[in-house]
């Protein structure tokens, strides 16, 4: 899938990779799209909850290895 800009949030416990998806986020104009990689088992839930909370969209999630993949759709 095509994205506009990548956060890479490997190695970040909770709560940082929802910060850190947020700060970028702030800074993207709607349609955008954000690829974030994690590996905190807790951004499986806590990532499409914030999306979802915030009116951005999970467009796709895929998992390769313990690398948990978003592409987030700024509204």
């Amino acid at each position: 899938m095509e994205s506009t800009k990548l956060l890479d949030a490997k190695g970040l416990a909770c709560p940082m990779p929802v910060v850190k998806v947020k700060k970028e986020m702030d800074k993207m104009t709607a349609g955008e799209i954000l690829e974030v990689h994690a590996t905190d088992k807790g951004a499986k839930s806590d990532i499409p909850a914030w999306a979802k909370s915030s009116g951005n969209k999970i467009v796709k999630e895929d998992q390769e290895a313990d690398v948990l993949k978003f592409w987030v759709e700024k509204a």
